[in-house]
C-alpha cells in the first residue's frame, strides 16, 4: 500500500533530480489552489546554480517554481524528474 505525505512533511525537504542526483534547492512553500486543495507548485528556497539552467517559472517575489507533477517520491530528499519540470 501507498503511503501518503502530508503536504507540511515536504516542507525543509530538499529537492533532488532523478536522473542525475543534482540538487535544486530546499522545498520552502506551497502553492495550491485553496478551493479543491490540489497542489499546484513546490516553491524551493536556496535554489542552487542547477536550478538556474532549468529556467523555471518564478513567483512574484522572485522564489523558484517546480510543477508538483514532477515530484516522482518522497522520502528523506523530495525526488523529482527533470524532463517533466521544464
Amino acid at each position: 500500500m501507498e503511503e501518503r505525505v502530508r503536504s507540511r512533511q515536504l516542507v525543509g525537504k530538499i529537492l533532488v533530480s532523478e536522473e542525475t542526483g543534482k540538487k535544486f534547492g530546499v522545498v520552502g512553500d506551497l502553492d495550491y489552489i485553496i478551493e479543491s486543495g490540489e497542489l499546484i507548485n513546490l516553491v524551493l528556497v536556496e535554489p542552487t546554480k542547477h536550478t538556474g539552467e532549468l529556467n523555471l517559472q518564478e513567483d512574484d517575489q522572485g522564489r523558484v517554481l517546480v510543477p508538483f507533477s514532477a515530484v516522482k517520491s518522497v522520502g528523506d530528499f523530495v525526488i523529482v524528474t527533470e524532463k517533466d519540470i521544464i
